[in-house]
């Protein structure tokens, strides 16, 4: 790691103990709820992220989810009518599939007696599939959910001018032929011009990439700094795709075209090349570019949610229990990628916990400046209590257990899909690195953010 990154993150806490043995001591005390049931997840999967226009561009996001949902099964053997709900994310909406959870999942081949809806809330919508799925088994409502997300970006929905769709709408119900010539005789040039989706905060007409520009120049994060953590991202998923640890990949068969096996977007460069790009947003001074930011990416992801009961009873070893969880959400002008440091805090003093207590961290990397803005909020008192009306900082996660799988930035972000991927990866690292707690966190469009303490299944 160079000196810069070094700097950016200087005040992160991590003691000559702790480096030395590679994590913290364990806490003994586990975080299951008196009257409460356990949730756990049993496994996760997700096919390759790919980037969009590849391979994936001819589908439909049913498909992709129809996709993961069919890894799932194939993973687990779980009886497709053992399950008691579906709960999907999306963000991007296909309109001929509004509840893609419905048509993947019979698609997949479930019972068609067995009840999906679709969930959305931007980067953490799979994040909310899998809390709703909580709260459905912590009820008693239902014993098995699968939970997931899908997202293409390789076809958003492109739609005709608001004038445009005015006229048309009308001439369907014209009735004679005089009314429907006199509606066509008043098309003008510009009602053929199409509106285009843009990834841009509907109340402030912000972009994302323009907002994460703004944040990192507010927390004095250079160019470099970003591409050196964006970098770093890329290596680390280049080595954890190259060392196996991606075991949540389920290969996928595209009808058509070959077997995908793997991530796409993985390309770890240098610096010098990086350098060389040009701002992708505040022109020309920015420094977001399309190195040091998340990618257009096509992909799906699922998991497999039971109470604790019923996986033992079905003989099943759970990965991972899903312990204490928060929404946030803040001003979507100059907060609207700050989610991770509202969430943790309050995430963390739900469950009794301090940041040295959490082994392993996932949060989601949606640009290289927005990730490295929230470690320095959270490692400062001054914005700890001017902004968050609290005493003291939270403190920022040593990067020794940070993304260390790579992250957004380099494995592909399908928003809806993301946040089942933060989950499993998490519980897979708890388990390869010996640790007990993993907090998973995000920040997403809107201002809103989550965060959920994962507690690894007792070995």
């Amino acid at each position: 790691m160079s000196c810069m990154l070094t700097y950016a993150i200087r005040n992160l806490p991590a003691s000559s103990a702790w480096a030395a043995r590679g994590f913290q001591p364990k806490s003994k005390k586990t975080l299951a709820k008196n009257g409460v049931k356990n949730v756990v997840v049993v496994e996760g999967v997700r096919i390759p992220f790919l980037q969009s226009g590849t391979t994936y561009a001819d589908l439909m996001p049913h498909d992709l989810a129809r996709a993961a949902l069919q890894g799932l099964l194939n993973r687990t053997s779980v009886p497709r009518d053992v399950v008691d709900y579906i709960v999907y994310g999306t963000v991007i909406q296909e309109v001929k599939t509004s509840n893609v959870a419905r048509e993947a999942a019979l698609g997949a081949g479930f019972s068609d007696k067995t009840p999906a809806h679709t969930v959305t809330m931007a980067c953490i919508s799979s994040n909310q599939a899998m809390t709703t799925g909580v709260g459905m088994i912590a009820a008693g409502q239902c014993d098995v959910v699968v939970a997931g997300g899908t997202e293409l970006m390789s076809d958003v929905p492109i739609r005709h001018s608001r004038k445009m769709r005015k006229t048309m709408l009308t001439l369907n119900r014209a009735k004679t032929l005089g009314q429907k010539l006199a509606l066509i005789s008043k098309i003008r040039p510009d009602y053929f011009a199409p509106e285009l989706p843009a990834v841009a905060e509907f109340s402030t007409s912000e972009t994302m990439g323009h907002s994460a520009d703004r944040l990192a120049a507010a927390f004095a994060i250079s160019r470099l700094e970003q591409d050196e953590y964006a970098l770093r991202s890329h290596t680390l998923a280049k080595k954890a795709q190259e060392g196996g640890m991606l075991v949540d990949v389920v290969p996928f068969k595209v009808p058509g075209k070959e077997t995908v096996t793997k991530d796409n977007g993985i390309r770890p460069s240098s610096l010098e090349q990086m350098g060389k790009l040009k701002p992708a947003f505040v022109k020309p001074y920015g420094t977001v570019t399309p190195a040091n930011s998340s990618f257009l990416t096509d992909g799906a992801s699922a998991v497999l949610l039971m109470s604790e009961e019923k996986a033992l009873a079905l003989g099943y070893k759970p990965k991972a229990y899903l312990r204490d969880f928060v929404y946030v959400s803040q001003d979507p002008k100059d907060q609207l990628l700050l989610g991770p440091t509202y969430a943790t805090p309050k995430v963390l003093e739900k469950a009794g916990l301090t940041m040295a207590d959490v082994d392993v961290f996932e949060f989601h990397e949606a640009f290289a400046g927005q990730i490295l803005a929230n470690l320095k909020a959270m490692d400062s008192d001054w914005f700890a209590q001017n902004y968050m009306g609290r005493k003291s900082k939270v403190g920022a996660p040593p990067l020794e257990k940070f993304n260390t799988w790579g992250g957004s930035l380099s494995l592909g972000h399908p928003f809806a899909a993301t946040g089942c991927r933060l989950v499993i990866t998490a519980a897979h690292r708890l388990k390869k690195e010996g640790g007990q707690y993993g907090l998973v966190a995000a920040c997403a469009a809107g201002g809103q953010g989550h965060a959920m303490l994962v507690e690894l299944y007792p070995q």
